[in-house]
């Protein structure tokens, strides 16, 4: 399968509720050939047909509803009352990806409302299965559809003010619509404050804004009245340059080049900037051959050693590195021992070292090279580890200047080089580097680190979270720009500011002080969400590949379930955007293109900018599924 447009954003038709009904009894018949890639259900068959609500019905409803508040005094006055408005609708969206796919009405009249509930509840039920017996939350309940759902950034909710209409993912696409603006408005703004609280466990105000965010950090908290100029004069600079990224004004393709089963299951993906690529399977790497279309197999494959994890044991990380003529592979989890070093050009470990620090064993869950370029200097020693609550360098010479060997020495030790232990949890989950070899550290709790190349001690600016992980991070080149990923969201953060000198900066070489604009979100839209698969989390969101001063990225690539998604960063800067048009909050852009594949991908990424062809604005893009690996060009015509 190959590319596509992401889905559009398709008008709601009215369409009798006779036919929704007749929907949902065809496929309980037809189960087996429903096609979609996950759970529908949510009607007990025995409760489909019913008669249309009375206005006496809505009054039991919403006394009912209101009973329900009942049992929570202490949060009446946050929980809006349940909508009574006749002109509010509920539509569902049926058949998947289906050509019968299309928006039927579920409930000519219907009502909302939102509870705080736990565990606990004696109206729990099915849907609950998931939640912390020691917390409350939020939920929303819309009317007969029994749609129960925890108000969550996996709800995916977009509004969209001229048409006075919701959508959102609760086990199906679903849509309310409003009849007037006040009820849209209220709504959403009860959405929002049920959301922050669900997020950071404390009700959305003034007070509680100010202690999530801090005092620095006032754009986040207070979007709408954040400096944007620096994303703008940032924007400027990039059209201005000779080798800016392709005018908004193109439309872009992908075409697929190449595609290549393999012979082994792949589980993560090396890409070389020079002549080759690998990917990492349970049993042995294989080896691809780098072209301007893309990559190609060489039929070359090194198989590991048997002393190496054993079969389906894939390495955790695989690293490039001395001109990419070695590269260094993570023990499995399973076993943790340290890193093997392998010769590419022999296929031979040729070490296989352990971290101590101190003489005492540690682990480390990630590596990365020390900047963007570095996998490309032949002389490199030195690589970069992270820990729960450690960030450092390590050096894999000796104290006398001698590589050490798994010939001559019988426990190879690398040597810590820099590096910092905190005595607190950081939480840290993973990072990245920029061409200076600053650093990027993204937690657990949603913070985001920058460190400058100098020091690991003390980050020079943390930004706080937005409620959830951060499970991967990428930061640009030139260090301006990061992008973090969540399960459900991408948060793109300029790092730029002004001191007192007024010379501008990157958060990576001072602390920014309260001279920080408001990042930017890259979402998707609800039914997008819902067709990426059941594994639909954001992982491994990052810029496409440059590793030269001057160069700027073009594109910001993901990958979610049988989707690689792809934004391009251009639109994502420009603050005139027509996604960031009468939205509250923090802007969000929803504009992007995706490839769909038949199972769900490993990884995809943009090859080194050094493979990008005559009029085409970016270089290939690679992606890898479990059995085949693809490549695709991305062209531009006006």
């Amino acid at each position: 399968m190959g590319a596509a447009h992401s889905h559009e954003d398709l008008e709601i038709c009215e369409s009798d509720e006779e036919e929704y009904e007749e929907y949902e009894e065809r496929r309980e018949e037809e189960e087996e050939e429903f096609v979609d890639s996950r759970d529908d259900t949510f009607v007990p068959s025995s409760s489909r047909l019913r008669p249309k609500p009375s206005s006496s019905s809505l009054d039991d409803v919403e006394s009912k509803l209101r009973a329900l508040k009942l049992k929570y005094p202490s949060t009446q006055q946050q929980a809006p009352p349940p909508s009574t408005q006749t002109s509010t609708k509920l539509f569902r969206y049926i058949n998947g990806n289906t050509p019968k796919a299309k928006w039927v009405t579920a409930e000519k009249l219907t009502s909302y409302s939102f509870v705080k509930t736990s565990q606990g509840d004696d109206d729990d039920d099915d849907d609950d299965r998931n939640r912390d017996s020691e917390k409350e939350w939020w939920v929303l309940k819309v009317g007969r559809s029994k749609i129960r759902e925890k108000v969550s950034d996996e709800m995916q909710l977009k509004a969209y003010k001229d048409q006075r209409r919701v959508d959102f993912v609760a086990k199906g696409v679903w849509a309310l619509r409003f009849g007037t603006v006040e009820d849209f408005a209220a709504f959403v703004s009860s959405y929002n404050n049920c959301l922050f609280e669900n997020n950071h466990g404390v009700e959305l105000n003034e007070a509680s804004k100010a202690k999530i965010f801090g005092k620095d950090f006032i754009a986040w908290a207070n979007p709408e009245a954040a400096d944007d100029s620096m994303w703008e004069d940032a924007d400027d600079l990039l059209l201005n340059s000779p080798q800016s990224a392709t005018p908004v004004r193109d439309t872009q393709d992908l075409t697929e080049a190449f595609e290549e089963a393999t012979s082994e299951g792949i589980h993560s993906l090396a890409l070389g900037a020079l002549d080759n690529s690998f990917l990492v399977g349970g049993s042995g790497i294989q080896v691809f051959k780098n072209m301007r279309q893309g990559i190609q197999g060489k039929g070359v494959c090194v198989n590991f050693e048997p002393g190496y994890g054993g079969a389906h044991s894939a390495p955790r990380k695989a690293l490039l590195m001395r001109a990419e003529t070695n590269m260094l592979l993570m023990s499995p989890m399973s076993q943790n021992r340290g890193i093997h070093q392998l010769d590419i050009e022999t296929g031979k470990v040729i070490s296989e070292w352990k971290f101590e620090k101190d003489g005492v064993d540690i682990s480390m869950s990630d590596i990365t090279n020390d900047g963007k370029g570095a996998q490309l200097d032949p002389s490199a020693s030195t690589f970069l580890g992270l820990d729960n609550n450690r960030l450092c360098r390590w050096d894999m010479r000796d104290r006398y200047g001698m590589v050490q060997d798994l010939a001559t020495a019988n426990a190879p030790v690398l040597s810590w080089a820099q590096g910092h232990q905190f005595s607190r949890g950081t939480n840290f989950q993973c990072f990245a580097t920029t061409g200076d070899g600053s650093i990027v550290v993204g937690s657990l709790d949603g913070k985001i680190r920058l460190y400058s190349s100098n020091t690991m001690r003390q980050a020079k600016t943390a930004f706080p979270g937005l409620g959830a992980p951060v499970t991967h991070v990428d930061a640009t080149y030139d260090g301006k720009w990061i992008v973090g990923t969540t399960d459900t969201y991408l948060i793109v953060i300029c790092t730029l500011f002004t001191d007192k000198a007024g010379k501008t900066k990157t958060g990576f070489e001072g602390r920014m002080g309260n001279k920080i604009a408001a990042p930017r979100l890259l979402k998707l839209r609800p039914l997008d969400a819902h067709l990426a698969g059941s594994n639909n989390k954001f992982r491994n969101a990052q810029f496409s590949w440059v590793t030269e001063d001057g160069k700027q990225e073009r594109h910001v690539v993901a990958t979610v379930g049988k989707f690689s998604v792809i934004w391009n960063f251009q639109q994502v800067k420009n603050g005139s955007h027509e996604c960031y048009h009468e939205q509250e909050g923090l802007k969000k852009c929803y504009c992007y293109k995706i490839v769909l594949r038949n199972e769900s991908i490993v990884d995809s990424r943009f090859m080194n900018d050094n493979f990008a062809v005559s009029g085409s604005p970016e270089a290939p893009l690679v992606i890898a599924t479990p059995m085949k690996v693809s490549s695709f060009s991305l062209s531009s015509k006006r």
